[in-house]
């Protein structure tokens, strides 16, 4: 059984060195060592908040995903991804900011122990599913070709105004990212009908045991989407 965990990155130091070190091995074994936002500085982020992926019977957590709440003071990640290549994405936060707040999905991964089994898409339904207790109307992402299907499923949409028709070459040459908006989080309007319900009932049911469709067979998951939060 898997076990999915929310929580406020400045509450649980351990779990997020946990999270950053198998980030990190996700990173290297796809050679890429260059992410901008592949530092420590999120752990001390009171705008961040994490879920994660553990096997339950050993608590090994082998996934994750973070959701960074836009603030004037600490940029997002895609603004440090991509700004400097285009000035219109700083603005393109802002406008979010301050027309009912935004967030970022981000550092999305999973452990290759666990490919194929599909808790990537699980992690995004789960972070999506958790907003609501954040007080923000939209989120953004930015993403590459392989997890591109996942997140337009669930009512990300590709923000062609930005970079070239959408496109940057992050983290490298060798590697197109598209910058996606802004579904609202409180109707999900754009997402599949199946992901929705499941979202919704993540939302009304955030503490529960449920079977979900993986790739290959179903799966047993004890999610915990409650935040432990400290004032900010």
């Amino acid at each position: 059984m898997f076990k999915f965990r929310a929580f406020q990155a400045i509450c649980d130091t351990v779990s997020c060195e946990k999270f950053r070190d198998g980030h990190r091995q996700v990173l290297i074994d796809y050679g890429i060592s260059n992410i901008t936002t592949n530092t420590d500085d999120w752990m001390c982020n009171p705008y961040m908040y994490c879920i994660i992926a553990e096997i339950e019977e050993t608590r090994e957590i082998v996934g994750g995903i973070r959701i960074q709440i836009s603030h004037k003071d600490v940029p997002l990640p895609v603004e440090k991804a991509v700004g400097n290549m285009d000035r219109k994405v700083i603005d393109w936060i802002r406008m979010f900011r301050e027309n009912g707040g935004v967030g970022e999905l981000c550092a999305l991964w999973n452990a290759k122990k666990v490919s194929g089994q599909g808790i990537s898409l699980l992690l995004i339904r789960a972070g999506i599913s958790s907003v609501n207790q954040l007080h923000i109307k939209s989120l953004v992402t930015i993403c590459a070709d392989y997890t591109m299907w996942m997140v337009k499923r669930v009512g990300f949409m590709v923000e062609k105004s930005l970079g070239d028709d959408g496109d940057f070459h992050y983290p490298n040459e060798n590697y197109i990212a598209r910058v996606l908006h802004r579904i609202d989080v409180n109707t999900l309007e754009h997402a599949d009908a199946y992901d929705r319900k499941c979202i919704f009932n993540l939302r009304e049911n955030p503490v529960q045991i449920k079977m979900e469709r993986g790739k290959n067979s179903d799966i047993e998951v004890n999610y915990n989407l409650i935040f432990d939060k400290h004032g900010n």
